[in-house]
């Protein structure tokens, strides 16, 4: 049985995500500044750091740390992570769908670009497009001879652009709910500047209307983040939005994050450092799994089990809508 941990790169307990693309009619907004911190924004910052029961993980921007949460925090516990699981298989049993397989799946996504006014956030459309042509590439396995092909593509289906400086550094939950678009077979994208790469909600937990992922606008291809512009950040959050714990989820110890095919691994990797081994369970930490902790030159793969997995979780959570 794999001991394995889970990888920690962008991702927390609730978000969203959105887009803008050619041939489609852009939607444009001007909403006033986001008001002071909720209550509900409240629970979400002590979700963020809570290890047992928030279903969600999330990642600093590297050299800069935010006080209130830790830069690396296994954010499902085994015991949480037991009764998720328990909980999808009666989801599938009870939808008829225990064997049942996924075809292609072409999912639509809604960027929501949020600026500050200053001149921060500005994304272009070709940055968009080139992140839509990363998702493509990375989930249909198109990066190594070794990765899986999973059964999703990505297309866009709308753009809104929002210049509202409180949500460009808060990325609250207000934000989501009053700006988020589709069902959860869509995928909202929201593009923001505050301090994490990114932060994901998984599809068992928080509302429709917050379902997503947050991604720093500077980790799109192009951006200047130091060894995470090449948008891949998008793809390990878009993997949390479908069921995937990160590689190094219970580190070398129990299910890990319940892919056999995923090697155990103690830590999280930082940068490329090629043989890096932190447990005595076969084969090396995956260093180039999109769900590590790696810079996005050394990403290369999904596995097969995070491919069914996937499929598994889609067919539980999102599949229509």
């Amino acid at each position: 049985m794999k001991s394995g941990p889970n990888r920690l790169r962008h991702a927390a307990t609730l978000a969203s995500l959105g887009l803008l693309a050619f041939g489609i009619t852009p939607a444009s907004a001007q909403l006033p500044v986001a008001e002071s911190s909720t209550p509900a924004d409240q629970r979400l910052a002590e979700a963020l750091c809570e290890p047992d029961g928030a279903e969600s993980s999330a990642r600093t921007v590297p050299g800069k740390d935010i006080a209130a949460h830790p830069k690396s925090v296994n954010h499902v516990s085994p015991a949480r992570a037991r009764r998720i699981e328990a909980a999808k298989r009666a989801t599938l049993r009870r939808k008829g769908l225990t064997n049942a397989t996924v075809g292609n799946v072409t999912i639509p996504v809604h960027f929501h670009v949020i600026t500050d006014g200053r001149g921060n956030g500005q994304l272009t459309n070709r940055q968009l497009t080139r992140q839509i042509d990363v998702l493509n590439a990375t989930f249909g396995g198109r990066e190594s001879g070794a990765a899986a092909e999973t059964s999703f593509s990505f297309r866009m289906a709308s753009v809104q652009r929002i210049e509202n400086p409180r949500w460009f550094t808060r990325a609250n939950s207000q934000m989501m709910h009053r700006t988020h678009r589709g069902g959860m077979d869509e995928l909202n994208i929201w593009t923001v500047g505050f301090g994490y790469l990114g932060i994901a909600q998984f599809p068992w937990s928080g509302s429709k209307s917050s379902d997503g992922i947050r991604v720093h606008w500077d980790s799109f291809p192009g951006g200047s983040i130091e060894n995470f512009n090449l948008g891949k950040t998008a793809t390990h959050e878009a993997g949390h939005w479908l069921g995937l714990y990160h590689t190094f989820q219970g580190g070398c110890a129990g299910k890990g994050d319940y892919v056999e095919d995923t090697p155990a691994m103690r830590q999280p990797t930082s940068g490329c450092p090629q043989g890096k081994d932190t447990c005595l369970a076969e084969g090396l930490d995956p260093i180039h799994n999109y769900m590590d902790y790696s810079h996005d030159d050394c990403y290369n793969q999904f596995t097969p089990g995070q491919s069914e997995r996937m499929s598994d979780t889609w067919l539980a959570y999102r599949a229509g809508g």
